[in-house]
Parts: structure tokens; sequence; C-alpha cells
């Protein structure tokens, strides 16, 4: 017996939804670490059935480091500007003909050199970056250059109101100085001389990466490669900055502010406080009360301003965490006559997450929502590595993730109050306007 299509069509109950299984664990292939002639570790995540690799050498390089702003930015970006054997196009024509690309990452913790090639080229790509790292010459020409393109790409984002409301935003929790609170401004750009970054180099980059992770379908001819070109080196010895050493904060006392944009007919806002790392006792519970507030697309804040009121096209909030702190951000951009009812519709969201539990629908929902985006993340060789660098990086457990997932499973509707009412009191919480009322 046969059936055509549409019969099987006929057949098919659209009015109930399709059976499901909760995932209860994710395990995440393991991580090799060698240590390199010299001590540096060298971390293997060897997985994947396509020949390719990623390969990112990490510093101590971002934000927190620098002694004058952008300083560490521009630094890292000058890598592939010229060394002692290539200029910055011959540095461009050695990695393309190599098939490879190249990323230079800066955060506020870490900066770095990722570069994605197939495995069998890597000796050749390793023989241009241990150039870029050892024996960078920081041309005056291509740093002027850079400083222009920089200038002009900031000059752009001045106009947007959104790319004003978040850097003010961490301003206004952390302070202007603050490595967490700081940003660009063409006063920090204009003022940048090309010593400041060759000091930087010296004292930061030069002396070598403090990790290197290889991950993709690495092999030992690969593990050799990266042992001849960075193991014979003194390895890099820092010195480890801890919480007692952060820099003195000088955020806004006040619970608001306005940065005007008479010309703009949008506001964007940020709401938000500062709040804790990984390791924080609350941090995986946090995860599951922001994610009902504002994590994801059926959120309350989602159906409330964006489906009922219709106020946005969309509003969220994150939980962002750093090596020494981190921060929840509400952010959302209105019309400008619609800027002080979305921040009490915002406070009301919070209010009841306070107040009132919620139901057992919602709840399952959101858990099976994080849970799944999870597995989800973990698709290729490289989102799997990412996600063992962090647990290498900020020193977590090997079954962190475990602890994660587990949390999210048990966290109660109780909890989600009580968690609410501890972290997001309304007289804790900072906002930051960018454009007007």
């Amino acid at each position: 017996m046969s059936f055509l299509f549409s019969d099987l069509v006929m057949m098919l109950d659209r009015t109930q939804s399709p059976e499901y299984q909760i995932i209860r664990s994710v395990s995440l292939p393991s991580v090799q670490t060698v240590h390199l002639g010299n001590g540096l570790p060298l971390h293997v995540i060897n997985i994947g059935d396509q020949p390719v690799l990623k390969l990112e050498c990490l510093f101590e390089a971002g934000n927190w480091y620098e002694d004058k702003a952008a300083q560490s930015f521009f630094t890292i970006k000058m890598l592939q500007e010229g060394s002692a054997s290539f200029t910055s196009a011959q540095i461009s024509e050695q990695l393309e003909k190599a098939g490879a690309f190249m990323e230079l990452s800066h955060s506020v913790d870490k900066a770095g050199v990722v570069v994605y090639c197939l495995s069998r080229m890597l000796p050749q790509v390793l023989t241009v970056i241990k150039e870029m790292i050892y024996e960078a010459t920081f041309p005056q020409k291509e740093f002027d250059e850079l400083k222009n393109i920089t200038l002009q790409h900031l000059k752009v984002n001045e106009e947007k109101v959104s790319w004003q409301a978040g850097n003010h935003f961490r301003a206004f929790l952390f302070g202007e100085n603050h490595p967490y609170g700081r940003f660009q401004t063409a006063v920090h750009i204009n003022g940048l001389e090309i010593e400041d970054l060759k000091v930087f180099y010296r004292k930061v980059i030069q002396p070598g990466p403090v990790c290197i992770f290889l991950s993709g379908q690495v092999g030992d001819e690969e593990v050799k490669a990266v042992e001849q070109t960075f193991g014979n080196r003194e390895a890099w010895v820092g010195e480890a900055i801890s919480l007692a050493d952060n820099p003195v904060s000088t955020a806004n006392a006040s619970a608001r502010t306005l940065i005007e944009r008479a010309d703009s007919i949008q506001s964007s806002i940020r709401m938000g406080k500062r709040m804790f790392t990984r390791q924080h006792a609350d941090y995986f519970k946090m995860q599951v009360v922001n994610e009902i507030l504002g994590g994801y697309f059926g959120s309350r804040l989602m159906k409330n301003i964006r489906e009922e009121k219709g106020l946005t096209y969309g509003i969220s909030s994150m939980i962002y965490t750093f090596r020494h702190e981190g921060f929840l951000t509400i952010g959302t951009d209105v019309k400008r006559e619609f800027t002080e009812q979305t921040i009490e519709e915002i406070f009301k969201e919070i209010r009841l997450l306070q107040e009132e539990e919620v139901t057992d629908n919602e709840l399952q929902n959101v858990r099976n929502y994080m849970v799944g985006e999870f597995a989800g993340s973990l698709n290729t060789a490289f989102e799997v590595a990412e996600r063992r660098k962090i647990l290498l990086l900020e020193n977590l457990p090997d079954d962190f993730f475990e602890q994660y997932i587990n949390a999210i499973h048990a966290t109660t509707a109780e909890e989600i109050r009580a968690l609410a009412n501890k972290y997001l009191a309304a007289d804790e919480m900072k906002v930051v306007v960018c454009g007007g009322y």
C-alpha cells in the first residue's frame, strides 16, 4: 500500500504539538593541554571531520592593562601592519596564499590573534604569525592611516543613538576611566602616539602569548609546528591582577542621565546595574531570571512592550560577564515621545517578577529554550572550543556547563521571585537615555 503526500498531510493532527525530549545533560569533548618546552600551555581540542583548524594566541592585553585609552586596541591592530621581514601587504599576501583568514581580537580583558586555515597549511601560517607577534615594526604611515579610519568609523557611530547609549551606560555604571566603562573618543585617538604602542607591545605582546588554543582537526604534526614556533622562546610571566587591585570606580551616583539629541526622532534606552562573574553562586539562576524578563523573543518585555504596546521593534536584556565583574543591561530604541512610558513598563515587568511567581508553563518553556539554545551552540569544533576556552580562562570546573544545565532545570518559581527582589531592586537600577523624552 502506498500513500500520496496529500494523504499524509491529511493524516497529520495539526492541533497537537510534535513530541519533544527534554535535554538533561550536555557533555563537551575533552581538552588536551600540552606544555611546550618553555612551559607555555597549548590547549588542543581535536574534533571535526574536515581538515581545518583554528589557532588562537591570547595575551593579557585588553583595556584592563593599558596606561592610555585606546592603547591596547591600536597595538593589537597594528600587528598586521608590518614586521621585520614582511610589509603589511606581504602579510596579507602570505596568509591569502595559505588560504588563511585572520582576525585581531580585542576586549576589556584580553587581546588575541586568531587564524583559520587548513591543517596542512599551519606551518606556513605560523611563520607569519611569529613575525607579527615577535618582530612587529609599527610603521608611522600605517598607524596614521589606522587612526584616520578609526576616527571615520567613530564619527559614523556617534550619529547612532544606540551606540551612544551603550557606551555611556557602561561609563555611567563603572566610571569613564574604569577599564569596563571607558570607550574610545576622538580625543583619546588623536592623543595616541606610535611610541605608546611600542611601549605596550614590548611590555605585553612581544614576550609572547599567555596561552594558545588549537581546535579542529589537530594531529601530532600541528602540535609539533606550534612547539617549534613558540616553545623555544622564554615564556611570558605576568603579574596576576587580583580583585583587590581593581581600578577605582567613579560610577555616577544618580539614577538617570540623559544624552540630549535634539536631532533624533528616537531615543535609545539602557537600564541595568553592575553584577557578578560566572563564579558567583547565583550566576546560573540569575540567567533564568534574565531569560524570563528579556532574554529571548518570547520574554515578558517583548510581549508587553513590542507585541501588546507596539512601542518598539525589539527589546532585550542580557547579563555580560567579564573577568572581574559583570553587568545587567536592558536595551531598546523607541520614538522619543514613548521614552518615559517604555521605562515605566520595564519597571512594571520587574515588579511583577518580584511580586508574583511565574507559572509552571512559562518556567518550563524558558528552561527548554535555554537548554536547547545551549545545545544548539555546539554544532562545530570551533564553537565547542569557545566554550572550553571560557572554562580555562576563567578557571572554572570541567563540569561547569553540566552545572548550568542542572541549575536551569532546578530553578523554581520561588527562587526566581527571590532573586528578582535581591538583584533587581528599583533603587539600584541605572537608566541612560540617548535622545530625549
